[in-house]
């Protein structure tokens, strides 16, 4: 029985996540894929996975709500409680290993700037989406277990109530699977984003060459992606420890469930700050849709006229900084002040030509210098 007083808490949040979440990741959406026809890179894929998964776990919300208004007994067919439970879980924790993919590519940018920037390929980042996919949904896939196949199940053909009430035997199949799920899905995915972060910020805070001011704010934007991945998922999660130690599925455990769902409101506000040229088409996008609905009359001159051919010179502020961090590590230090006061596409041109009179990999060199003008989605000047 779920505690009393959670039926209108639960009503509440997922209803403002629903508000609130849908539209704003409808419009992240639509940024990533006005992104993709320009230049699409593997962070890109990383957040458009996490958006798609939002957008799950948003289209089954209404499901949720329904049944929180009836007071959570199961009035739907039989079918949608698992197939909702399946798709609500998994993006939960398609987000926890998407957030991990994030880190993992800030990491790699500021670390190894040159060569993780030559080497990388979207279609690695579509490979590990992949990849959280089967782990996402093989895990949740318990749902059905528990559902159809334990035996001793009295709620088959039946139902009053969704994944809410066990059996002694449903509870042998299902706290066992959530413990695994606790290790595998939430505690390497922490462990690895608390690596990539840690060493992201002691990078950055040895760099020379960036003002502090972009320092506090690079470190800001990952102590709040951070912050952000402790508060949604960490409750949620020990409620599987709680659980396999007392045998049973914890009470409060509707309430941390609240809190991860609240999840799909926030990831879009990530992206926004995260980005210059994602805040960019955010902005494009909400002009296109204001111009079709023709909506123009009610507020004149609320969208400036956007400037022709916008060049997004960088994806992402941590890369322009990992080229800052390239130049620290290869260049001397008689020339570093020159170096700073080059552009991007020049600056790499220096460090490829570096490459060529330095390292004995002369192809890689040529080959690095004749593909500079698409490591940053800017064309080469004329």
């Amino acid at each position: 029985m779920p505690p009393i007083g959670s039926y209108q808490l639960s009503l509440a949040v997922y209803t403002v996540t629903f508000v609130t979440g849908l539209p704003l990741n409808l419009l992240a959406f639509c940024a990533f894929v006005v992104k993709a026809r320009r230049r699409l890179l593997p962070a890109d894929v990383l957040l458009l996975n996490l958006t798609v998964s939002d957008l799950v776990l948003l289209a089954f919300l209404p499901i949720r709500i329904t049944e929180a208004s009836w007071e959570m007994k199961w009035k739907m067919p039989d079918f949608l409680c698992p197939l909702s439970g399946l798709l609500f879980f998994s993006s939960i924790y398609l987000t926890t290993l998407s957030l991990t993919g994030v880190s993992v590519d800030r990491y790699l940018s500021m670390a190894f700037p040159l060569r993780y920037k030559a080497g990388r390929r979207p279609a690695y980042a579509v490979a590990a989406v992949a990849l959280f996919w089967v782990a996402a949904f093989s895990h949740c896939s318990v749902i059905y277990v528990v559902q159809y196949q334990a035996r001793g199940n009295d709620t088959v053909g039946n139902l009053t109530r969704c994944y809410a009430t066990f059996t002694d035997h449903q509870l042998a199949v299902l706290l066992p699977v959530r413990l695994e799920m606790f290790l595998v899905l939430f505690c390497l995915p922490l462990g690895i984003t608390t690596f990539c972060y840690a060493r992201f910020i002691a990078i950055i805070r040895s760099l020379p060459l960036v003002s502090p001011g972009r320092k506090r704010q690079a470190i800001g934007l990952v102590a709040a992606t951070f912050l952000h991945f402790l508060v949604c998922f960490t409750p949620f999660n020990i409620s599987h420890v709680v659980g396999f130690v007392e045998n049973k599925s914890p009470e409060w455990r509707v309430y941390v469930v609240l809190l991860s769902t609240f999840n799909a409101s926030f990831d879009p506000i990530i992206f926004y700050f995260s980005s210059s040229s994602f805040q960019k088409i955010c902005l494009e996008c909400l002009q296109a849709a204001w111009e079709k609905l023709q909506l123009g009359w009610l507020c004149p001159g609320v969208w400036p006229e956007a400037p022709e051919n916008v060049v997004m010179a960088e994806s992402q502020m941590v890369h322009q900084m990992a080229l800052e961090t390239a130049t620290t590590i290869l260049i001397g230090e008689e020339i570093k002040q020159l170096i700073v006061s080059m552009d991007s596409w020049e600056r790499l041109r220096l460090v490829g030509l570096h490459f060529w009179a330095q390292s004995t990999s002369a192809d890689w060199a040529l080959e690095f210098i004749n593909k500079m003008e698409f490591l940053h989605g800017a064309p080469r000047p004329r």
